[in-house]
């Protein structure tokens, strides 16, 4: 598994990433740093660990309208390739949730 070294609010973390990933994986790192600065700047959240549940949670509610924007887009096909989509995000949430819990480490355990 291939690592890289991404920064999240200021922060660098070396996340692992399975071969040909790596765009995936920017791109949520690009999220995610993307909506907890967005909570940081607004002024009223100063803990990192409760940025990240924030974050996390906000992104995680986004998930069921962009899967419907998705779906929407094109028609689902005969073979179920859209509710494997719709799996294959909320793995990926998951997953996502998963590193971040590594990457705040034992004290900040998000859930």
């Amino acid at each position: 598994m291939k690592q890289l070294e991404v920064q999240i609010m200021g922060q660098t973390y070396l996340l692992g990433c399975p071969e040909g990933g790596d765009s995936r994986l920017l791109e949520a790192v690009e999220r995610v740093d993307t909506a907890m600065c967005k909570i940081r700047d607004a002024g009223k959240v100063r803990a990192r660990d409760r940025i990240a549940v924030l974050a996390a949670l906000n992104l995680a509610f986004d998930v069921p309208d962009r899967a419907n924007t998705a779906s929407s887009a094109s028609a689902p096909s005969a073979d179920g390739t859209a509710a494997e989509h719709s799996t294959d995000s909320n793995v990926l949430l998951v997953s996502l949730l998963e590193r971040l819990d590594q990457a705040l480490g034992e004290d900040g355990r998000l859930l």
